[in-house]
C-alpha cells in the first residue's frame, strides 16, 4: 500500500476498511499516522472483542480441526455445498431482499471465475485466528492514533455488530460514531447514500 501512495503522490489519503480489510488497514494506520488524513471503519474488526462473532461460514473454515474436515466436504458435488453456503451465508449480509437477489449471484459469479479466489479465501480463514490475536496484542496503540476515525456500522449485522462498533469507538478516543439501525453486514449496500455522505464529510487531519 505504501508503494502505491508514493507512486501515485497521493499524500495524505482517507482509509475505508470493510470487513477483512480492516485488520490491514488499521496496521497502516497505526504505523503511518501522518500519512492518514482519516480512517473509516464499516463493519469491520481488528482484536478480540466481547460481542464479536464469526459467521458461521467463517467459524468452519477459520477454527482448527473443523476446517480440515469443511474443506474437502465444501468441494463435493461438484462445490455445489460450497455454492449453497456462500449463497445462504452471503445473503444474510444484505438487508434487502431487491439487492440481495441482484448481487449475490454476481458475487459468486465474481470468486468462482477467479482461480485464485477459493485458495485465497481458505488462507485467509486459516490465518483469521493469529490476525485477531495480533490486533488484540496490539489493542492498545488504538488509543494512541490521533487522526480522525469516522465508524459507520450497520447495526443490524448480527456478526462484526454494534457491540463492536461501541467498542471500537472506545478504544479510538478520536472517532465518531454512526450506527445505520436497520442495516446489516454490507451497509455500503443497505444504506449508500448515507454512507457516501458519511463517508465524504469524514473530518480530515488538520482540516
Amino acid at each position: 500500500m505504501h508503494d502505491v501512495i508514493e507512486q501515485l503522490r497521493l499524500g495524505q489519503i482517507v482509509l475505508v476498511a470493510h470487513d477483512a480489510s480492516g485488520p490491514p488497514a488499521i496496521d497502516w494506520a497505526l504505523t503511518h499516522p501522518n500519512q492518514v488524513a482519516g480512517l473509516v471503519l464499516l463493519n469491520t474488526y481488528y482484536c478480540a472483542m466481547p460481542t464479536l462473532r464469526p459467521p458461521e461460514a467463517i467459524f468452519l473454515f477459520s477454527t482448527p480441526v473443523i476446517r480440515n474436515i469443511a474443506r474437502p466436504v465444501s468441494t463435493m458435488f461438484n462445490n455445489l455445498i460450497f455454492r449453497r453456503m456462500y449463497w445462504w451465508q452471503v445473503g444474510r449480509f444484505f438487508r434487502d431482499a431487491e439487492i440481495r437477489n441482484q448481487f449475490v449471484p454476481l458475487l459468486y459469479q465474481q470468486f468462482d471465475a477467479n482461480p485464485s479466489a477459493r485458495p485465497a479465501f481458505f488462507s485467509l480463514n486459516e490465518d483469521l485466528l493469529r490476525t485477531v490475536s495480533a490486533g488484540t496484542k496490539a489493542m492498545s496503540k488504538l488509543k494512541e492514533f490521533k487522526g480522525p476515525v469516522r465508524i459507520i456500522f450497520g447495526a443490524k449485522d448480527p456478526y462484526l455488530n454494534k457491540g463492536v462498533a461501541q467498542k471500537f469507538h472506545e478504544l479510538f478516543p478520536t472517532s465518531d460514531l454512526f450506527l445505520l439501525p436497520t442495516a446489516r453486514h454490507f451497509v455500503q449496500m443497505d444504506e449508500p447514500e448515507e454512507v457516501a455522505r458519511l463517508i465524504l464529510s469524514t473530518p480530515a487531519k488538520g482540516g
